[in-house]
């Protein structure tokens, strides 16, 4: 298998609200039906759903993998939509901050510490 990307499908609880927060955090959004939306930053996409499930959204956790966790933190403290933010957090492997969508679903932004 020669495997080219992975996508994940994440639940919405509120398919308007969804959007829009993952718009604040400067994804672009990209109509795909009335019930799926392709979200996209850079080379990183992932599918939006309007279709919920309260074990699953409240159990189903992300990396997000960024240069500048202070501009992210930014970035994400502008959002109305988000449920539970953390301060950045300095671990041995690099910094980190937890961020709570509005469907439950936990991102981990993190800034991986540069191998020098």
């Amino acid at each position: 298998m020669n495997v080219d990307d992975i996508r994940a499908f994440i639940p919405s609880k509120d398919y308007e609200s969804s959007k829009s927060f993952y718009t604040d955090l400067g994804f672009s959004g990209e109509y795909v039906t009335d019930d799926l939306t392709l979200f996209e930053s850079g080379e990183c996409t992932f599918f939006l759903q309007r279709f919920y499930n309260k074990d699953l959204a409240e159990n189903l956790m992300f990396q997000l993998i960024v240069l500048d966790i202070e501009a992210a933190f930014e970035m994400a403290n502008r959002s109305q939509h988000k449920a539970k933010i953390t301060p950045i957090q300095q671990e041995h492997w690099g910094k980190v901050f937890y961020l709570t969508g509005p469907a439950g679903e936990l991102w981990h932004i993190t800034q991986l510490a540069r191998a020098d």
